[in-house]
């Protein structure tokens, strides 16, 4: 309690210049929130929720293609259930399990080799979508079908990796609150590289204790006026990361460029899988089109995303775009920041 009262202290007492703080994890934005940390921070902090929800950045053709695997190509589609409800150009997947299409929510890509083992006679595609932190599980469900010959697998892959992205967002924020399960996977090198190049930044958990005290460091280490880092979360990130997760991913996956809904196609970016696992690729066994897809262009997830305004600015917000009524990815996902603000503020 000591902690939390003295990094309380420091935040309320700010009294600098005005400090720009992106929230990069969905989780972190939806904690802070729920603990009612932002109703402590004074009028010079401002908290942008940024591009770390990996379903709200997942693009409209992504859903595309999986809905073409599920309705043109009859794969059992398996999937997290927030990509459920996420529109694509012209339907969502459940829209597509309305007209038909088999999709199953799972809770682990393993689920999905199951169903595959199940399923003999039908494709089952796993829709892999997140950040470094959820890729060796979708790796390793890869090399389990492998090892049990269940070759009616394969992954839709959207995996995204942050270091790319961080370039593209730099100027968008005076310090970053990094994600904590993300660097737990990566470690802390990039962000020592990004003070180098002039960015400050602090990884943080996501207790009220640890994200107050995070906060705290940003609003002390700012008023020195130079690039900082630091790991406020090092019970759970070590420097060097997870050695074993990182060997997983280099394994099966190698780099390509990706689309973020908001930030457009950032190179090297992604992750895709290496020729000698093409057989588990969905895009190339299912000869899935090309998608670009296109939303709804009244919706603004993609100028949220990169914190060039706030949810209650767009004009769909609680109007057409509600939780039941989701317009765009970030009303969907349990960390989208559209979600956050419609749970947790008042809309009066």
């Amino acid at each position: 309690m000591e902690t939390i009262e003295r990094a309380k202290k420091i935040v309320e007492g700010y009294d600098g210049r005005p400090l720009r703080i992106m929230e990069v994890c969905g989780t972190h934005t939806h904690e802070i929130f729920r603990l009612g940390i932002r109703r402590i921070l004074p009028d010079n902090i401002r908290l942008i929720s940024g591009p770390g929800c990996p379903v709200c950045v997942t693009p409209c053709g992504f859903i595309d293609e999986a809905v073409e695997a599920a309705l043109e190509k009859n794969a059992i589609i398996a999937t997290f259930g927030d990509l459920v409800r996420v529109p694509g150009s012209e339907k969502s997947l459940a829209g597509a399990r309305s007209e038909g299409a088999e999709v199953r929510v799972v809770y682990a890509p393993s689920d999905a080799v199951d169903i595959a083992r199940e399923n003999p006679d039908r494709e089952v595609v796993f829709l892999s979508v997140g950040f470094e932190t959820t890729v060796p599980s979708s790796c390793l469900a890869v090399l389990r079908a492998e090892a049990e010959g269940v070759d009616n697998f394969s992954l839709l892959t959207a995996n995204k990796t942050m270091p790319n992205a961080y370039e593209v967002l730099k100027g968008s924020a005076d310090a970053f609150l990094y994600p904590g399960h993300v660097n737990a996977i990566t470690g802390t090198a990039v962000c020592e590289r990004l003070q180098s190049e002039g960015v400050s930044g602090v990884i943080a958990g996501f207790t009220a204790a640890e994200l107050l005290t995070a906060l705290a460091v940003i609003v002390e280490k700012s008023r020195a006026g130079k690039p900082f880092f630091e790991n406020c979360y090092p019970r759970v990130v070590r420097p060097e990361g997870s050695p074993k997760a990182i060997a997983i991913i280099d394994r099966l996956m190698e780099p390509c460029d990706a689309e973020w809904r908001g930030l457009g196609v950032i190179p090297g970016s992604g992750l895709a899988l290496r020729d000698a696992y093409a057989r588990f690729d969905a895009r190339k066994k299912l000869a899935l089109s090309p998608q670009t897809g296109t939303g709804n262009p009244a919706c603004r997830c993609g100028d949220i995303l990169r914190g060039d305004c706030t949810p209650p600015e767009c004009p769909l917000y609680g109007r057409i775009c509600t939780p039941l009524s989701p317009v765009g990815a970030c009303m969907v996902s349990g960390e989208g920041a559209c979600s956050a603000y419609y749970q947790y503020t008042d809309r009066g």
